[in-house]
């Protein structure tokens, strides 16, 4: 039995980019998180310490965000995924993060990517 928790739309601002003016100005990026885990025990017990705490997930995936640097949003969501993997009983983890102010010469609301891992 798998359930999910999900994390919708947390907004950071981070200093990810391939280019140096990104690096340095910073921007907003939006990450979704997909957590897949058996919680079926935290259904039944009505207790945090049964299930995964996503204050905790938030806390992780914000401070990889805010503090960490990276040139590919690739690189971060594969960092955000491990680190979930390795500290939650989460069986599969979804990120996807989105990065509106891109340097593509048309219009377009962002580009996000999608990464996905399991145990």
């Amino acid at each position: 039995m798998s359930n999910k928790i999900v994390l919708q739309n947390m907004m950071f601002y981070g200093f990810h980019g391939v280019y140096e003016y990104e690096r340095e100005q910073g921007q907003r990026f939006y990450v979704d998180a997909e957590i897949a885990a058996d919680l079926s025990l935290a259904g039944t017990t009505d207790n945090i310490t049964d299930t995964i705490d996503y204050t905790i997930v938030y806390s992780q995936i914000k401070e990889i965000m805010e503090n960490h640097r990276f040139q590919l949003l690739e690189a971060a969501g594969a960092h955000i995924a491990d680190i979930i993997l390795q500290t939650t009983t989460a069986t599969e983890v979804t990120i996807r993060i989105r990065k509106p102010a891109v340097a593509i010469p048309g219009p377009l609301d962002y580009v996000q990517v999608e990464t996905c891992r399991r145990k």
